[in-house]
């Protein structure tokens, strides 16, 4: 096997500094644009109410994400790439999508929390490592 170019490659963004590296180094290691595939995870937000009823604007949310992701990906000349939303824990969402894809490489940012900070906030690097079937290519930050 060899290791470039790859047939399909997997990016979760978080439309930060660090995913838009991740975006531009996966870009690199696939022969065309359509075999990378960019994937942002958006959380379930249900609001309560005092009686119990639970609302959510699902789809405005999925809209609003997917015009976010477009935009992003526009700002760095990556409009041809195959875009996907998905609603979830972004750690499972993203290693479940690999799966679903048969992807031969996640290349995303590692945030590098420690300590407290990773404590409370968990990793979403952490348990892509942990659950995903394929490599994973994890970039280390820049400052």
């Amino acid at each position: 096997m060899s290791w470039l170019p790859k047939k399909t490659v997997v990016v979760p963004v978080d439309f930060s500094t660090a995913s838009a590296d991740a975006l531009q180094t996966a870009m690199q290691m696939v022969a065309q644009p359509q075999d990378l595939h960019v994937l942002y995870v958006t959380s379930p937000v249900t609001m309560m109410f005092p009686d119990g009823w639970a609302a959510d604007d699902a789809p405005a949310r999925m809209q609003a994400a997917a015009q976010q992701l477009s935009k992003f990906l526009a700002e760095h000349q990556a409009s041809d790439v195959s875009q996907f939303i998905r609603e979830g824990d972004p750690g499972l969402m993203i290693a479940d999508y690999a799966d679903e894809v048969r992807a031969d490489l996640i290349v995303m940012p590692s945030h590098g929390y420690q300590g407290v900070a990773r404590v409370l906030l968990g990793s979403v690097t952490e348990r892509v490592l942990r659950h995903a079937k394929c490599p994973i290519l994890v970039l280390r930050r820049r400052d």
